[in-house]
């Protein structure tokens, strides 16, 4: 199947960018939802072929195909899309240890621990129990 190279392009690297890329099975749609420019069909084909290469692990549910870069995937489109090393995919990059503003959890009690164990079977409303 030919695609066009700007399609070609422009599925690369969104894949690279995001590390991952969601394909429906499905050949009818005229975009794909995600990356502007080619069909469904030529990213479903694409990806089929970076499959094959192994740059790429496809993982079928559900009517969707889920594909992964891989290190060797990685590299090769480094070098097709001429990016410098420092550049990796979203996937690869570290995340956060904890989001800024929120209070970690042992620092809302003075003891530092979890809070003292309520036994809620000896009454209130609701449980059985008489007021």
């Amino acid at each position: 199947m030919f695609i066009p190279k700007e399609n070609r392009i422009a599925v690369f690297s969104y894949l690279f960018q995001e590390g991952v890329c969601v394909v429906k099975k499905d050949p009818k749609p005229a975009t794909h939802p995600h990356i502007e420019g080619p069909t469904n069909l030529e990213v479903l084909m694409l990806m089929k072929s970076l499959q094959s290469k192994g740059y790429v692990r496809i993982t079928f549910s559900w009517q969707y195909n889920y594909c992964y870069l891989t290190d060797e995937g990685i590299e090769y489109l480094r070098g097709y899309l001429a990016l410098p090393a420092e550049i990796v995919p979203a996937t690869h990059k570290a995340a956060n240890k904890r989001p800024e503003g929120r209070d970690r959890e042992e620092d809302k009690f003075a003891d530092g621990g979890r809070p003292a164990f309520r036994d809620n079977r000896g009454g209130g409303i609701g449980r059985g129990g008489g007021i």
